[in-house]
């Protein structure tokens, strides 16, 4: 190969998550419409825009919970659309939600406990002890220790901070060994402090894995995301790095001129 040819050649990494023409209507509205996207493996992307963007929307069209009205959603080449929230689980990507999603009563260790049973047989098995489960107590403390609730494992979920919920809801998701994983709003309704926390320990465990979050905090948004999509009306309306976003005057317009602390 020519040294010309080499330098016009062009490596392509395959998108481990796409969707094409993806739409989505309620009663005649369009909540979703024609969002074509492409997310990289290992990188994070965020999703952004005004309110009624139809981000919530395309969230749960991504993770099953909502059918699409046309479009595709492909996760590692193998087109998942309409699938169960459950089959795309196990596929590899898994959601975390706005509100925690957490079992209140049960001990911090046996939450992500659960979520790893989930992965065994155990689960169709329920007739067996609680010893049964000892043999995941090892990876479930791996998993708190990367969240850093290894000191709360004994205490009830019920007990813990907002921050820390939110913390134990993402070793939860974590524990299900996602390839994708989608966070809804990771940081909404934290303080300052938890805020930054929750920022870095997103930021330690992308390693190996692909995330996609929803955010309305800028903040978190540029100091964690790859690539950025703006949607508006359910559209894309702009693309890019967050510097490259931040200069477009359609985004100025429609999102960031309402503020910046305007909800994505």
């Amino acid at each position: 190969m020519t040294p010309k040819a080499q330098a016009q050649r062009v490596t392509t990494v395959a998108p481990i998550l796409e969707t094409t023409a993806l739409s989505k209507s309620f009663a005649g509205y369009r909540a979703v419409e024609g969002v074509s996207l492409s997310i990289a493996p290992n990188t994070i992307a965020a999703i952004i825009g005004p309110n009624g963007a139809g981000k919530t929307t395309f969230f749960n069209l991504l993770s099953g919970f909502v059918v699409p009205t046309s479009g595709t959603v492909t996760l590692g080449g193998r087109n998942v659309t309409g699938f169960a929230p459950f089959r795309i689980a196990r596929l590899g990507m898994v959601r975390s939600f706005q509100i925690n999603s957490i079992f209140p009563h049960l001990t911090v260790l046996e939450n992500v406990k659960v979520s790893l049973e989930a992965k065994t047989e155990l689960p169709s098995r329920f007739w067996l002890p609680g010893s049964a489960t000892k043999r995941l107590d090892e990876r479930a403390l791996e998993l708190l220790a990367d969240v850093g609730l290894e000191r709360s494992q004994d205490r009830p979920a019920a007990q813990l901070s907002y921050g820390s919920k939110r913390a134990l809801e993402l070793a939860i998701s974590l524990a299900q060994n996602p390839t994708v994983l989608l966070l809804d709003e990771p940081t909404a309704g934290m303080g300052a402090e938890d805020v930054g926390r929750i920022t870095k320990l997103i930021a330690r465990v992308r390693e190996g894995r692909t995330i996609v979050l929803v955010e309305h905090n800028l903040r978190v948004v540029a100091d964690l995301s790859d690539r950025i999509t703006v949607l508006q009306r359910g559209k894309i309306l702009a693309e890019g790095t967050y510097a490259e976003v931040r200069r477009d005057a359609r985004v100025v317009d429609a999102y960031l001129g309402g503020g910046a602390g305007a909800h994505a």
